[in-house]
């Protein structure tokens, strides 16, 4: 017995240790023992746990850092609907909001607090213990991420108290966990994450929850949901008193929150949120205000999306003034020259921000921008870093004007203006390092052929070498060619070899878009394939075949007939198929449900990207179209759908969400 209870002890020491120091590394980011000690202890609780299932408790960190990787989410329907809020974006903005409710209600109390930038999700327990965590999805039907959830260390297991209730938390990713992992991928060669918004909500959804969890998110419970939140089953009057209760019982919730009724001093507490944002430790990007009376939000009702009783203020672009430090040139894939600043580095919307695009001469022309100018920088729609514009004031004198190159900086070719383009320089090359280098990124790239570990990096690094000089080089490399070569090694070599044999079987649809033929996107290689077949059929297609498919135009048929026309391109093509790539389509549809229906997808969908939305309709038989046409059958829309919403609107083509584009498919 004695033995069983020394086990017992171990056990639940391994456990405590374990979890203070996760949380040391993953929520707080300062740890203090090494991975491999972490490690260790981690295998000896598990170990234990095995040999001793009477002791099992759903709150072990091994319960916590993934298990099986899922194929797929599967979905769950909220029993209390997930709405969105209603945006306001200035003050008197918010203030028609307020005077129209209290029209409504007189006198209202309202909760103000920061809006955190995350991913909504609703976490269900049951007798206390946490038994399901679900994405927003569409507010009706989520994902069920309940393995992923379970990652997130400041999220309760079990509660002190057998309470059955459903609350909603907005998960996030600190900025200083958001800048280690980007730091890391850049010494990797991987492409760098855009912001910890996005960043979070992709980590949430990755099948492998040993994945999530090694990305240190986070979490602010802001919401009672339904259940009991008292062991009596009293009700709560106050929506303060449901996030009060909810930290009592464990629930990490969001500071800086006030009440009041009156509009002066919601705003004053807004200037007073906005002023601390550089310094929080997560990303916001409004406030929120709330009817806080249970009461009076019943009063109040709820619209058909949003409810009436609250409103998000959300801030204007963040903008700041920097230095340009210098200007340098981006030649792309297509030989295009694009001007890029360097600037002295900025925290702009949870990011340092040391380069923007300057598009072409004329948009610099248009801000009037020198070289060593002060300017204004923001990003748009907190994701791309812009120059807003310069600041003439701030000069002294050793400003001076830039001027673009007369010849291609990557091969020293002459460059070629073309005064009928914005973007009017251009190396044509085709030789040209710049331009092979990125061609082949773009033929490896993941909607391409899909060559996973062959990133920037690696791919001048081959050139460099000077193993490959075109695609269809990849096809011939030996694991013996790479081993040696630095930051290589047999495993990474082996690696890269399967994934370039692999890629051999991506069909005709990506085989086409790898090419990177001019104004031929993944839509229109699509179509080239439905239409022709094999690569040799597209090969000897004529502009007047091309004009009359869906989607093509006579500038995109002549793009493709002039590749196809040039012979080192038909050249690449036939060294490319003796290399043993497939060049047939390969998408088969598994049931002819959409036949004959055309479907255009636009904005942000809740739980599907938009490959995976087209990989759906295309396997019923149907068609993804680019662009919207009278012959549109269904207009897919999600969050910030654009000029495609009301184009669809405008020739009476049906718009439908994307739970109605699942129950049609699962009908």
């Amino acid at each position: 017995m004695s033995d069983i209870l020394e086990v017992k002890e171990k056990i639940e020491k391994l456990r405590r240790e374990l979890t203070h120091h996760a949380k040391l590394y993953y929520v707080y980011d300062s740890p203090i023992i090494s991975d491999y000690e972490y490690d260790m202890m981690f295998a000896d609780l598990k170990r234990l746990e095995e040999e001793h299932p009477e002791f099992f408790d759903p709150e072990s960190p091994t319960q916590r850092v993934g298990g099986k990787a899922l194929d797929k989410f599967g979905k769950v329907t909220h029993k209390v609907r997930m709405d969105s809020l209603a945006d306001v974006f200035s003050y008197e903005e918010l203030t028609d909001f307020v005077s129209a409710t209290e029209k409504t209600v007189d006198g209202i109390v309202w909760s103000v607090e920061p809006k955190i930038d995350g991913l909504s999700v609703s976490l269900k327990y049951e007798k206390g213990v946490f038994v399901q965590g679900a994405t927003r999805g569409d507010g009706i039907v989520g994902e069920d991420v309940t393995q992923n959830i379970r990652t997130i260390f400041s999220i309760p297991m079990t509660l002190p108290e057998e309470l059955d209730l459903t609350v909603r938390g907005e998960v996030y990713m600190p900025r200083s966990v958001f800048e280690r992992i980007n730091a890391k991928r850049e010494r990797e060669g991987k492409a760098l994450m855009a912001n910890p918004r996005n960043a979070a909500a992709g980590s949430l959804r990755q099948l492998d929850p040993a994945i999530t969890a090694s990305r240190g998110l986070d979490i602010f419970v802001f919401n009672f949901q339904e259940g009991d939140l008292y062991i009596d089953g009293h009700a709560a009057e106050s929506h303060t008193e449901t996030l009060d209760r909810l930290k009592a019982l464990g629930f990490p919730t969001v500071d800086m929150r006030i009440k009041t009724d009156s509009v002066d001093e919601i705003i004053a507490h807004i200037k007073k949120i906005g002023a601390a944002r550089d310094s929080l430790p997560y990303d916001i990007d409004g406030v929120v205000i709330k009817a806080d009376l249970l009461s009076d939000r019943a009063l109040i009702g709820e619209g058909t999306s949003t409810p009436k009783w609250a409103a998000a203020y959300k801030f204007p672009p963040e903008e700041k003034a920097t230095k340009l430090i210098d200007i340098t040139i981006n030649v792309g894939r297509t030989g295009v020259l694009t001007p890029t600043a360097v600037l002295s580095p900025i925290r702009l919307a949870g990011t340092t921000v040391s380069r923007a695009s300057l598009h072409n001469l004329e948009f610099i022309r248009e801000r009037d921008i020198m070289l060593s100018d002060t300017v204004i920088v923001r990003k748009a729609g907190d994701i791309i870093p812009e120059v807003v514009s310069s600041v003439p004031s701030k000069r002294d004198g050793s400003e001076k004007e830039f001027s673009m190159p007369d010849r291609c900086p990557s091969c020293g070719e002459p460059v070629f203006y073309d005064p009928s383009e914005a973007a009017a320089a251009r190396c044509t090359n085709l030789s040209c390092p710049a331009q092979l280098s990125r061609g082949i990124e773009h033929f490896a790239s993941k909607d391409a052929m899909s060559i996973d570990g062959l990133g920037p990096q690696i791919v001048e690094l081959l050139i460099d070498n000077d193993l490959i000089h075109d695609a269809a080089d990849l096809y011939s490399l030996k694991a013996n060619d790479i081993a040696c070569l630095e930051r290589m090694g047999e495993k990474s070599a082996q690696n890269l070899i399967s994934a370039i044999e692999k890629s051999k079987s991506a069909g005709l649809e990506r085989l086409i878009y790898a090419l990177g033929i001019p104004n031929i996107g993944e839509v229109a290689a699509t179509a080239l394939a439905a239409r022709y077949k094999t690569l040799d059929a597209c090969m000897e297609a004529t502009l007047d075949e091309l004009i009359a498919l869906d989607d093509f135009g006579a500038i995109t048929a002549e793009c493709v007939v002039n590749f196809f026309s040039h012979t080192p391109n038909r050249e690449l093509c036939e060294r490319l198929k003796s290399a043993g790539i497939l060049t047939e389509a390969v998408k088969q549809a598994s049931s002819d449900k959409f036949a004959g229906l055309t479907f255009v997808l636009t904005g942000t969908l809740p739980t599907l990207t938009r490959d995976e939305a087209s990989e759906m309709i295309a396997a019923q038989g149907g068609k993804v179209s680019g662009s919207v046409s009278k012959k549109t059958s269904y207009v897919v829309a999600g969050d910030a759908a654009g000029s495609k919403l009301t184009k669809a609107r405008d020739f009476g083509v049906t718009v439908i969400d994307e739970a109605e584009l699942l129950r049609m498919i699962e009908a």
